[in-house]
């Protein structure tokens, strides 16, 4: 939905399901339902996940003219696609594969354009489309930094590969399309300053052509990702606009936190309830705070469980997508902090008109969070929208 600070949706990776039929299906089912209690008089976005599957599909025979009607009778219409999974992402076992295949292959390229070329077909004239991407690569894969560096060369040639695809469909439509490159914990990227450095010092001089980068190839802030890094959001966001490098989206997600008592009691008490979200299917990498300042990096829960009791350590920052509206959960919190000060700061001066609500663990969540899922969509939006417009 069109807000003042931008156009509001959640994604679609909500979703199970890989094919297109049953991409549209869940679609047609719970779409109508959302908008009549969300946007009941006006036209309501999309944030549109396709599995590399669905992408095929969706270009075969007269599926996307259907889609395209069909969005057309809803009041429905799609600006912004999650182009980071590109395989199955519920009911199986993900964790460090939702990065593959990575920036360096054939296969990312082709899957992201072919996003593009759906995205195009789909974006409403005078509107910008974005999709959002993996950070890259994921580290723990390369074992030293020469490997590491290699494959950052590759991917980065690659990401130019598709910068010019998508210059080619703004001279053929008009339409402006960004790959928005979202940091993650253990990804090539996976800070603030980590993409501003390889924007700067790898991107720009391998595509020799600054407008071109600064226009296709743009940033995703994803708030959950940057608060488990306990990154300053008005300082990146500042340095971000002084440099002319945009951000596509905001990812509007909160992390999972809890401040770790000294006595060993207490803290395996909120350990015994972090512990609760110690699920199979994704990575839930945490960056753990030191009374120093100084931060250690565990690539899932489970390795970080292990040394909970490590004394030094004041707080935890969990990469598990927590419902936004809840903030206290007892023994332990969310950062929905972080989201009210990116949102804040959009409001005062907006630095994108894309902002997607992205929790996608329903399925995975402790009982006492779940709840029927269009009811959690609505209860997000709406959430949303009242921080948006007080």
């Amino acid at each position: 939905m069109k807000l003042n600070s931008g156009h509001l949706t959640f994604c679609t990776n909500i979703y199970a399901g890989e094919s297109w039929d049953a991409h549209f299906a869940v679609l047609k089912e719970s779409f109508p339902v959302l908008k009549a209690q969300l946007s009941p008089n006006s036209a309501m976005g999309i944030g549109l996940r396709l599995s590399n599957l669905a992408s095929i599909e969706l270009l075969e025979h007269n599926h996307s003219t259907v889609f395209k009607q069909w969005l057309e009778n809803e009041g429905g219409y799609v600006f912004t696609m999650n182009g980071f999974p590109y395989g199955g992402f519920h009911n199986t076992r993900v964790k460090d594969q939702v990065h593959a295949p990575d920036w360096t292959t054939k296969d990312r390229v082709d899957y992201t354009l072919r996003l593009a070329e759906i995205l195009s077909q789909l974006l409403p004239d005078g509107m910008d489309g974005g999709i959002s991407t993996s950070p890259l690569s994921y580290k723990p894969w390369f074992s030293d930094a020469v490997a590491r560096e290699k494959a950052t060369t590759s991917a980065t040639a690659n990401i130019i590969k598709v910068a010019e695809g998508l210059d080619q469909i703004y001279n053929q439509t008009s339409k402006i399309i960004h790959l928005d490159i979202e940091p993650e914990p253990d990804g090539f990227l996976e800070s603030g300053p980590e993409f501003i450095n390889w924007y700067e010092n790898n991107l720009l001089p391998a595509a020799n052509a600054e407008k071109l980068i600064k226009t296709h190839i743009r940033l995703c802030y994803d708030v959950c990702h940057f608060a488990i890094g306990y990154e300053p959001h008005i300082a990146i966001i500042h340095e971000l606009r002084q440099k002319g490098i945009l951000i596509g989206k905001i990812q509007i997600s909160a992390a999972l936190k809890a401040k770790l008592p000294a006595s060993v009691s207490e803290r395996t008490a909120v350990l015994a309830e972090l512990g609760r979200f110690d699920e199979p299917t994704y990575l839930h990498q945490v960056i753990a705070r030191k009374k120093d300042g100084s931060l250690l990096r565990y690539p899932d829960l489970s390795a970080a469980l292990v040394e909970g009791q490590e004394p030094a350590v004041e707080e935890w920052r969990a990469h598990f997508h927590v419902p936004i509206f809840v903030e206290d959960m007892g023994l332990i919190q969310s950062t929905q902090s972080d989201i009210t000060e990116v949102l804040n700061l959009q409001k005062q001066q907006a630095f994108t008109t894309h902002l997607e609500v992205e929790t996608y663990t329903w399925e995975v969540l402790p009982t006492a969070l779940k709840a029927p899922l269009n009811d959690s969509i609505v209860r997000e939006l709406a959430w949303v929208k009242t921080l948006l417009e007080q």
